[in-house]
């Protein structure tokens, strides 16, 4: 499963470069085509929450057993009674919003206004929408952290003018920020009793936790990994001793110990795209990948040309953006970096 996730993305960056870089497809149509599926994802959410606030039994029960992993009813073990849209689940919707259509938006600038516009309006309405339907808590998070990056990639910070407004929007979206954690009853909750304040957030803490002590216990491993596949080596070999750290730190050890005794090979998890490439390739894994979007990124200020001027300000806000969302997304064949990647290195053309 390792390999193949390496594998799809590389054949994401494939397929992007045959279709817009050797065959040069006209993108308005896989662009019509990319918005209208986001907006039937949005409409199929809104029609879930619906299903459920109104207790239309059949319509939620079809979509529990539509979905792999399901977060409709109440049944749910992962917390039900919320709209999921057609993802995997709801806490990869910022993935969605801002690792693929906001950065679509910003290549629409000065090519197309007014799908750059529709674009910006599907982001928007999506992003309020589940916030407002309660979809999830990182949506709230995604979309304060993308807020502030647009706000900088929108703004010329050496015009004074600009500068002062994107300030005062800066700001803006901080105090954004606090109200969505004081609405929030589950990020309330992380703010007033710490990491175990919430079950889902304690658990992205041990289950990134339980690898990297596996690494320290075998230290050779934090340069080359335990190998493709092998994350739930490095889980049951760190459980130990995440159950000492944890307990250190005045929490639930043994919280560490039992995920590591209820996985294998084909279960374990991390949510986290770092602690999954440093458990199977290692620091070296690590820097490869980094190294080879940096090079993509860095080619598109080999020009003077002053129209690029503003893209070396997004591109670097884009890898920053990306950055961000993977630590809370471990799927090595999503779209959002091959994007980068492929775009990247075209933007001086």
């Amino acid at each position: 499963m390792s390999i193949t996730g390496l594998l799809g993305v590389l054949a994401t960056l494939g397929a992007i470069a045959i279709a817009f870089g050797i065959k040069c497809i006209p993108w308005r149509t896989p662009l019509r085509i990319l918005i209208a599926s986001y907006w039937f994802s949005f409409g199929v959410g809104v029609v879930q929450w619906l299903a459920i606030h109104l207790h239309i039994k059949p319509l939620t029960d079809y979509f529990a057993h539509l979905m792999y992993r399901q977060y409709i009813n109440e049944s749910s073990v992962w917390g039900g009674g919320r709209p999921q849209f057609l993802f995997a689940e709801p806490s990869y919707i910022g993935m969605h919003l801002f690792g693929i259509l906001l950065p679509l938006m910003w290549l629409m600038r000065g090519r197309d206004r007014i799908y750059a516009k529709r674009l910006r309006n599907l982001i928007v309405v999506y992003a309020i929408g589940s916030v407002l339907m309660q979809a999830g808590t990182r949506i709230v998070l995604d979309s304060v952290v993308a807020l502030l990056v647009a706000i900088i990639v929108h703004n010329s910070w050496c015009d004074k003018k600009q500068r002062v407004r994107g300030i005062a929007q800066l700001l803006g979206a901080v105090m954004l920020g606090l109200l969505g954690v004081l609405a929030d009853s589950r990020l309330s909750s992380i703010a007033e009793n710490g990491a175990e304040g919430d079950g889902s957030f304690f658990a992205r803490i041990y289950q990134s936790l339980d690898p990297i002590c596996g690494l320290l216990a075998h230290p050779w491993t934090v340069l080359t990994g335990y190998g493709s596949g092998n994350i739930i080596n490095a889980v049951w070999a760190g459980a130990k001793h995440a159950e000492r750290l944890l307990n250190g730190l005045g929490m639930n050890g043994s919280a560490a110990v039992g995920f590591a005794t209820g996985m294998n090979a084909d279960t374990v998890w991390t949510m986290c795209a770092y602690t999954s490439v440093v458990a199977e390739y290692g620091l070296i894994g690590l820097v490869l990948l980094v190294i080879a979007s940096i090079v993509s990124m860095t080619r598109v200020f080999d020009t003077a040309a002053a129209e690029h001027g503003v893209w070396g300000k997004t591109v670097i806000c884009w890898l920053v953006l990306i950055v961000y969302l993977y630590i809370q997304c471990e799927n090595y064949a999503f779209a959002a970096l091959p994007l980068f990647i492929f775009a990247a290195s075209k933007l001086r053309k």
